[in-house]
């Protein structure tokens, strides 16, 4: 679902977007950061592409470089990212707040 601050939306946006952001499932994670990826790079318009995990604390942005070249950063709890196409910050903790994450036992 796409929506803007004022929660109406234009074709242009949608048809032409800066920013996609996508919470991460354990169903579609790979294909989300593989596959999808790919496709997504070819988007003209897209300047960042941020995925959000459900089953651990990390944020991954991937943004656009020059040319081809795309640049890649992860971010975990302490942190805070900033996609520079939407002037946009966002503390890590903030998107986790409340939020039950499953431990995984070491055995």
């Amino acid at each position: 679902m796409y929506r803007n601050g004022n929660g109406n939306h234009t074709a242009k946006e949608i048809q032409h977007p800066t920013v996609i952001v996508e919470v991460l499932s354990p169903s579609t994670a790979n294909y989300d950061q593989s596959r999808k990826l790919k496709l997504y790079r070819q988007i003209p318009s897209l300047q960042e592409y941020i995925l959000i995990d459900s089953q651990q604390i990390s944020v991954a942005l991937y943004q656009r470089q020059s040319g081809r070249m795309w640049g890649y950063s992860d971010y975990g709890l302490d942190e805070t990212f900033w996609p520079p196409s939407i002037e946009f910050e966002c503390a890590v903790a903030d998107l986790y707040e409340n939020a039950i994450l499953e431990t995984l036992d070491d055995e």
